[in-house]
């Protein structure tokens, strides 16, 4: 888990920047099929996505479920092992992700049909469906290995300065 804002703004960098990608081919090869145009596509529209993203992540949903997690959900019994409450605060975290950029794809593209409850809903599902495992299997461990790494050489710096100090 990111530690300071400087964590927390790569591992959203990392996690937001691989999902959207993800998930905007997913959507695009949805509605339209692998055509001629298909990477033009997700690129087009990544720039934008990867922004409402990142804003919805930090300033919405993450403090949100932060909130609630830490508040309402965290018992002893999570507390044993820390993959319990990796787990339950991605999962939460992907059910908001897909909630809020389900709609904003919908708007995006302008893609209402005849209702659009049942488009929205149709869309969530399909979304939360491919969102969960992505994140969970491929995504998730992608993010953590790489703010492991970084904190790891981050402690590796401050243990150096630290001796280094104390030398002196």
């Amino acid at each position: 888990m990111p530690k300071n804002f400087k964590e927390e703004l790569l591992f959203t960098a990392v996690m937001a920047g691989l999902m959207v990608l993800v998930m905007a081919g997913y959507n695009i090869a949805l509605a339209d099929g692998f055509s001629n145009h298909f990477i033009r596509e997700v690129l087009t529209g990544y720039p934008l996505a990867l922004l409402v993203a990142a804003i919805c992540d930090l300033g919405i949903i993450g403090p949100g479920v932060k909130y609630i997690f830490f508040h309402f959900i965290i018992n002893d019994y999570m507390k044993k092992k820390q993959i319990r409450i990796t787990l339950t605060i991605s999962v939460m975290m992907v059910a908001g992700m897909v909630t809020l950029m389900s709609l904003f794809g919908i708007i995006v593209t302008q893609n209402f049909g005849g209702n659009f409850f049942l488009t929205y809903l149709h869309t969530w599902i399909f979304n939360l469906f491919m969102a969960l495992p992505l994140q969970l299997i491929v995504v998730g461990p992608i993010a953590r290995t790489i703010l492991g790494a970084v904190q790891k050489k981050s402690a590796a710096k401050a243990a150096a300065m630290e001796t280094k100090s104390v030398e002196e």
